[in-house]
């Protein structure tokens, strides 16, 4: 009896390092991945507000034809902005994602002209010009089920930015300069599994577009 064991006893302990081990590797994938739910954008050379210093990424992804976006413009990021843009507490980057002409079958895909001019200006001035453009665009925005964002339209509207080159600025919208850039943030929302605009993520996480949710999960993630 004594004979048997000591082998018995080493396979017992062999068994309980190999379990050991198994554990551990199972609670390393674990802590090893993000957040269930939690959405990875590459965010260079995404346009945004705020100060490069802020804590939060605020994500938001849009469409300039859609009206619900519009109206968040107009209601909730003014508040998410004086709140937390503001005192520099978050970037809110704007996620393109032109898809409505495509959705409505129109003949010009004028979301991505619209998106396209967007980064022209953002190319040639950078974020505050960008975000200017951007106003603009909203304001002037037509009916979701009509052309209105032409290349045309487009540099009549641009050209309410003082500083703005618009020779530069015709010539990267009229040669579709930015129309892979476009094509690469479409790619990212349709990753992240984006149905509708607008769509709001805080650091990764999506929320409802609302004042009260967003600023919940920004006061959570500080």
């Amino acid at each position: 009896m004594t004979a048997n064991s000591n082998p018995n006893r080493m396979f017992l302990v062999i068994g309980t390092l190999i379990a050991a081990v198994l554990i551990g590797l199972a609670v390393f994938a674990v802590q090893g991945k993000p957040a269930a739910g939690t959405a990875e954008f590459d965010l260079q050379g995404v346009p945004f507000a705020g100060q490069d210093s802020a804590p939060v990424n605020v994500v938001v992804v849009e469409d300039f034809k859609c009206p619900v976006c519009k109206s968040f413009e107009e209601t909730v990021a003014p508040e998410l902005k004086t709140k937390y843009v503001d005192t520099g507490k978050v970037k809110m980057y704007s996620l393109l994602w032109p898809f409505l002409a495509e959705a409505r079958s129109l003949p010009t895909d004028d979301s991505k002209l619209a998106a396209q001019a967007s980064l022209c200006v953002a190319d040639q001035g950078g974020n505050d010009p960008f975000n200017a453009f951007k106003a603009i665009l909203f304001r002037a925005q037509g009916d979701e089920n009509t052309v209105w964002a032409t290349k045309t339209r487009l540099k009549e509207l641009a050209g309410n930015l003082e500083d703005l080159d618009q020779s530069k600025y015709a010539e990267c919208l009229d040669s579709d300069a930015t129309a892979a850039r476009v094509d690469a943030m479409e790619a990212q929302a349709v990753k992240a599994r984006v149905t509708g605009t607008p769509t709001v993520f805080v650091n990764g996480q999506k929320v409802n577009a609302t004042v009260a949710d967003i600023s919940a999960a920004i006061d959570a993630a500080n």
